[in-house]
């Protein structure tokens, strides 16, 4: 099943339907990266290194939030962390809640 989600989470990043937050800007800021090597990292990842169900503060429904580690193309290790998210228009998009330099 997390493969059939990576796949999804892959095409909305190749068709640029990816949000980021101010989070994970400011985070990207702080370790220069940018959307592209981000959207790289997650196209170039072998599997979804782990799936958390969290609370989103603010509706205090439950959400899942899927863990990415990946390579950009120059092997840099990026994680994201990230939902799938409808709109009204029936949309969908991978919001990216951090985005940051893989640490160790």
């Amino acid at each position: 099943m997390s493969l059939d989600v990576l796949i999804r989470i892959k095409r909305l990043v190749v068709r640029g339907q990816v949000m980021f937050t101010v989070k994970a800007e400011s985070e990207m800021e702080i370790d220069h990266l940018t959307e592209d090597l981000v959207c790289e990292s997650i196209l170039n990842a072998p599997a979804i290194a782990k799936i958390l169900s969290s609370g989103n503060p603010r509706t205090g429904l439950r959400e899942r939030l899927y863990i990415i580690v990946g390579l950009t193309y120059d092997d840099l290790p990026v994680y994201t962390k990230g939902k799938l998210v409808s709109t009204s228009e029936g949309e969908k998009f991978y919001v990216l809640i951090s985005s940051k330099k893989a640490r160790g």
